[in-house]
């Protein structure tokens, strides 16, 4: 059965004392789409931000190419794209003003996978952490030695700072605090200087890719320059296999966005492929995935008044069969799904109906 269902409002109400026990979520008044029989053979699935990419990977898989090869060259448009903030050149800095880059592939007829994390200077984090996957013995490299890697194999370096991403960063710097010799524009008049963090929020930015080719076979992309403004050095879910990112290709494949460090402590993407494993949907898996990252956060900073975490994740997941699925703590995310014919943004899944976090 195909699995990917409508936007569901998984507890509606409840609190995290409801929460003791998995419940079944209830359809939404709307259903984009509808259950079907048949095992999709072809399927391509990503985040919020990768329409194009669906679109290019599903070109190449129709074609007869890899399913990595074809994830892989769509989340390469968008780490070349500037305009998006979130992944590869133009992404936003760390704090030190520096764009560093993580990435991870996973291969499923192999099942080889590599990775790279806080890589500076090269806008495609996902080309170098497949060639990680082809010419080491290793599967994740860091920091400087991913940079000399990279060189090594012929990757050109270059300034992944543009001038919107310098300017917001620059925004963040004077904004960061009141006490500090860091001030935004004012005029002479000007007493006190309030903080605007709301408008350089921290952001999270991810693009995840997955895709079933027309041999059945399934691979992964997880790409990403990480928290805005993060601790140099930062490394989030995105290159860690098993978090970010995770498959075995006679079940499925797995990937996530949103604050990485959430899913860090519960390994998700691993988690979500044993499930489906055990006959769980994807979406069913996905759900259960964010109910353990709910269950697993303990810190007061990171939960509202009302016991449900300030922060979001989303998971996505596709299986063996083709069905695919998409599931995040808080509603209002979104998912694209490539069946072959459309290429479709679809609402996801999730625990608590938003009203703000």
């Amino acid at each position: 059965m195909k699995q990917n269902l409508s936007r569901r409002n998984f507890v509606k109400g409840s609190t995290l004392a409801g929460l003791g026990a998995l419940l079944i979520p209830q359809a939404s008044k709307t259903e984009p789409t509808q259950r079907k029989a048949e095992v999709r053979t072809a399927v391509v699935i990503a985040s919020s931000n990768g329409l194009r990419a669906t679109a290019k990977a599903m070109e190449m898989v129709q074609s007869g190419s890899d399913a990595l090869d074809a994830v892989v060259a769509g989340v390469n448009i968008i780490e070349d794209d500037p305009n998006d903030m979130t992944v590869g050149y133009g992404g936003l800095p760390n704090e030190d003003g520096v764009v560093e880059l993580d990435a991870s592939v996973m291969h499923g007829p192999t099942h080889r996978c590599g990775a790279v994390a806080s890589l500076r200077n090269i806008k495609n984090p996902s080309k170098v952490a497949r060639v990680v996957m082809e010419r080491t013995d290793h599967v994740l490299l860091v920091g400087e030695g991913a940079l000399k890697f990279a060189r090594m194999h012929g990757f050109k370096e270059e300034n992944l700072l543009t001038e919107e991403a310098r300017d917001m960063w620059v925004k963040w710097k004077e904004n960061l605090s009141t006490q500090d010799d860091y001030l935004p524009p004012h005029s002479v008049d000007v007493k006190n200087i309030g903080s605007k963090l709301d408008e350089v929020m921290q952001t999270y930015g991810t693009i995840n890719c997955l895709a079933k080719d027309l041999k059945g076979n399934i691979s992964g992309v997880t790409t990403t320059s990480g928290l805005s403004y993060k601790i140099a050095g930062r490394v989030g879910d995105s290159p860690i296999i098993g978090a970010g990112l995770y498959l075995d290709n006679e079940i499925g494949a797995a990937g996530s966005t949103g604050r990485g460090e959430a899913n860090l402590t519960s390994c998700n993407s691993v988690m979500i492929v044993e499930w489906m494993g055990q006959g769980k949907s994807p979406e069913e898996a996905c759900l259960m995935a964010c109910k353990r990252v709910v269950d697993h956060t303990k810190m007061k900073r990171l939960l509202k008044d009302d016991g449900k975490p300030n922060f979001n994740v989303t998971f996505y997941a596709i299986n063996k069969r083709g069905d695919y699925g998409s599931a995040a703590i808080w509603s209002n995310a979104t998912f694209i799904v490539h069946d072959g014919v459309t290429n479709s943004k679809l609402d996801s899944a999730y625990l608590f109906k938003r009203t703000e976090i």
